[in-house]
């Protein structure tokens, strides 16, 4: 219940269009029952001042400050002493009720803060004043909540971390590479490739009041994301400064829903009603191979970099000759267990001619006609079938489609 409550709050926010000053500043300052505040759940996982306030900095301000949590930050200007102000500000938050691990129990607790309670800093022996990074520190006997304090800072427009952070995870949604990369990597040391760029989207965002839709309106305008990701002479080798697009695999749960919408075959998941699609899934703990196979994070840590791309061969193993593409096509029709006939089922029981087919096939899976050379060959290809194995065939044509480059990557 916990889970589905944050769930449902984090989808209620982006349909409303919440501005993401105001929705960082509700997840930060969150208090009250897990289950009806879903908000405080953020609080469930990482339950420390100094895991609350790593995350923080990580999910908001797009930064790892966990090095200084034992020194001065050898790669930023963050210090120890710094670290632990921040640290400071959540030595307060307290949850009550057990309400078991991430994954165990029925996640309910009361996210409340206590009127005292300092963090100790090891290497001095003492508190330091709760202060937000580099902002003004806070005293001590202040009775306010001093995550509202924090928030205060963290949402500022003068902040200049709140909005690159926010931007620089945009781009690198829409364009494949922020940047600034990786985007949980914004340091000092660690400059974007178009400063300007950034600066300018940045100061966009804190004019429109932080609203992230017209931020994303903007971008899928631009020229540079409606660029080919066809190299030309100059460009082959660029992978950083955006004169073409750059093609990149889709994401393990936006495959599988791929695969369940072009072959017609929804993807059945524990515990969720059928039709569920792999976006839609609360818990990265769902039992699924496929999404494991193909990089879906745990959830575990407060990182981009939990997420994997990178290409292996099990995943080629899995797409060649795995039970989940395969049974998608292969799937039959079967009322006692209310299973609907796929896509291929539907186009065989209607008599569908091998051109019907040939064109749907496409449409379905690369949202394009076959050019007339491509249609010309496969139809010459289905006809000549055996009855027997026309099904057969027609499975084989629509695996070669959904296991191309054209259709498991953006382009």
């Amino acid at each position: 219940q916990a889970l589905d409550a944050f769930s449902k709050w984090i989808r209620e926010q982006v349909e409303k269009n919440t501005p993401w000053n105001d929705f960082a500043r509700e997840i930060v300052t969150a208090r009250g029952s897990t289950f009806e505040h879903g908000a405080a759940n953020f609080y469930a996982l990482h339950q420390d001042p100094l895991d609350m306030s790593e995350t923080v900095s990580m999910a908001f301000l797009g930064m790892s400050i966990q090095c200084a949590r034992c020194h001065d930050h050898p790669l930023e200007k963050w210090t120890n002493d710094q670290y632990y102000g921040m640290a400071n500000l959540f030595a307060r938050v307290r949850g009550k009720g057990w309400g078991g691990d991430y994954r165990s129990g029925d996640g309910k607790r009361v996210i409340f803060t206590a009127d005292r309670g300092e963090l100790i800093q090891p290497r001095t022996g003492r508190p330091q004043p709760p202060r937000p990074l580099d902002g003004q520190p806070l005293e001590f006997d202040s009775t306010r909540d001093r995550r509202e304090y924090l928030a205060e800072w963290l949402t500022a427009a003068e902040n200049p971390y709140f909005s690159r952070a926010i931007v620089n995870r945009v781009w690198a949604n829409f364009l494949g590479v922020g940047l600034v990369e990786a985007v949980d990597d914004m340091r000092l040391t660690n400059p974007p490739s178009n400063e300007k760029l950034l600066a300018a989207l940045a100061d966009f965002l804190v004019e429109h009041d932080y609203d992230l839709k017209k931020l994303m309106r903007l971008i899928l305008v631009s020229e540079t994301y409606q660029r080919s990701s066809r190299p030309v002479a100059g460009n082959e080798a660029d992978e950083r400064f955006y004169s073409r697009y750059y093609p990149r695999r889709l994401s393990a749960e936006v495959l599988l829903d791929a695969f369940s919408q072009a072959a017609a075959a929804p993807t059945n998941f524990p515990d969720y009603p059928p039709g569920t699609r792999a976006l839609q899934l609360r818990d990265a703990g769902v039992e699924s191979y496929f999404l494991e196979t193909f990089g879906r994070p745990e959830r575990l840590i407060t990182c981009e970099c939990e997420r994997s791309n990178d290409p292996s061969m099990k995943q080629v193993l899995h797409i060649t000759n795995g039970d989940t593409l395969n049974e998608k096509l292969s799937r039959m029709a079967d009322a006692e267990k209310k299973i609907e006939p796929n896509r291929i089922s539907r186009l065989l029981e209607r008599g569908a001619t091998s051109g019907e087919i040939v064109e749907e096939a496409y449409l379905a899976s690369l949202s394009r006609y076959p050019t007339p050379d491509e249609e010309s060959r496969l139809v010459e290809v289905l006809d000549a079938a055996p009855a027997e194995e026309k099904r057969l065939v027609v499975e084989d044509l629509f695996w070669s489609l959904l296991t191309s480059r054209e259709f498991m990557f953006n382009h």
